[in-house]
């Protein structure tokens, strides 16, 4: 059994990965959220199975390659990398990202009667919604960032709930 899953391991990679990129990119660009999104998440963790399978059937090399210059530098670029995402900027204090993210923390820095006549609704019928989606609105000038903090919940929680519901 370990022997068929050894032999698999590159190959798995070798799709997931393509698919993981594919996604990625799609959604870097903005194309089929709703399409790519969950494929990408999903399947971006299945690929660790096959990479720990992988790394397993392929360790002496492995650690042939951790004590040299190469990998130390590879890896420590990666590092650097992702660190320099989690780096907050700009005025609104998020990392870097889709301008629909931006605008999104703009708006969740506004409490909901100053949100809700860009949502079509009224400051109480917005209330009235974030109250019937789990979220404790304490404040009329409470920002619904905070609201969602307060809450227990994520931004990405309170944003569906400020949208009407779809049928």
């Amino acid at each position: 059994m370990s022997r068929l899953l050894q032999r698999y391991a590159t190959p798995f990679i070798t799709g997931l990965f393509l698919v993981s990129l594919i996604s990625g990119v799609a959604l870097y660009l903005g194309v089929g959220q709703s399409l790519f999104h969950e494929m990408h998440e999903i399947l971006s963790l299945v690929l660790i199975v096959p990479f720990v399978l992988h790394v397993w059937k392929n360790w002496r090399p492995m650690m042939g390659y951790l004590g040299r210059l190469p990998m130390t530098i590879g890896l420590a670029a990666s590092l650097v990398a992702a660190v320099a995402f989690m780096i907050p900027t700009g005025e609104g204090g998020t990392a870097g990202g889709p301008p629909q993210f931006a605008l999104a923390q703009q708006i969740l820095a506004h409490s909901p009667a100053e949100v809700a006549p860009a949502l079509g609704t009224t400051p109480e019928a917005l209330v009235d919604r974030l109250t019937a989606a789990g979220f404790a609105v304490t404040g009329p000038d409470e920002s619904l960032s905070d609201i969602a903090a307060a809450s227990g919940q994520d931004t990405f929680a309170i944003v569906a709930a400020l949208l009407p519901a779809q049928s």
